[in-house]
């Protein structure tokens, strides 16, 4: 969601959640502060995990996209090991690609920053 806020109008969150839960996926989702502001908004149609690396347990795929600074040095190889099929998508372009790919994840990078 939006960092370092429990502010979710127009957080481009919501619309990837609703999109891939039209399209059969399951979501669990965390956010350090908005995850009663969240509940509001997508109820229980999502679960809601009490931490990141929790929010990633049997996970197909890790989808980021806030920029909160817990999440810009994760452990890789602790990614590497939770996460079924070793995706990352930053909506954020928080990660170095080599980086991620030296640690035997696949990365998907969009939504990229005008300078």
């Amino acid at each position: 969601f939006k960092p370092k806020t429990n502010d979710m109008r127009e957080a481009p969150s919501i619309d990837i959640v609703k999109y891939l839960l039209e399209h059969g996926a399951k979501v669990q989702a965390y956010d350090p502060q908005a995850v009663e502001t969240a509940k509001l908004i997508l109820g229980n149609s999502i679960t809601y995990s009490p931490s990141a690396y929790s929010a990633i347990e049997n996970a197909d795929a890790l989808v980021l996209v806030t920029e909160w600074n817990e999440f810009r040095r994760p452990k890789f190889e602790l990614l590497n090991e939770k996460l079924k099929d070793k995706v990352i998508f930053d909506g954020r372009n928080q990660y170095n690609p080599m980086t991620v790919h030296e640690m035997g994840l696949d990365y998907i990078n969009f939504g990229l920053k005008s300078v």
